[in-house]
């Protein structure tokens, strides 16, 4: 699901719906930590709580970089704005980045589970 939806968010990138691709970037990153939470049993019924949950868990025992706990909650604030703020505003550029940091967050988290049952 993760990787279909940062697909969706490109779509909707080159089509100019930066506020819907940032969505997309935004839930291709939730639901790839969804991913980590699944293997450990963990559920939550609200995103702060996945995301803490992966801040303590994944970020702060360095299991992933910090950067990646700065990446999904600014996310997830940004998807907030883009849906529920009537005037928010966001460009291409804001747009792309969001694309870029999600691609790069589902990659280390694709890699951590190939790895991790190694371990």
């Amino acid at each position: 699901m993760a990787k279909e939806r940062l697909h969706s968010s490109k779509i909707l990138l080159g089509a100019g719906s930066y506020k819907d691709s940032i969505g997309r970037s935004y839930y291709a990153m939730f639901t790839a930590v969804l991913a980590l939470l699944a293997i450990e049993g963990q559920d939550f019924s609200k995103h702060a709580g996945v995301i803490a949950y992966f801040q303590k868990e994944y970020t702060k025992t360095g299991k992933f970089d910090k950067k990646f706990s700065k990446y999904i909650s600014q996310a997830f604030q940004i998807r907030n704005n883009t849906d529920y703020a009537d005037f928010f505003i966001v460009s291409l550029q804001d747009a792309k980045e969001q694309y870029e940091r999600a691609r790069e967050f589902l990659t280390v988290i694709e890699e951590y589970l190939q790895e991790e049952p190694q371990k």
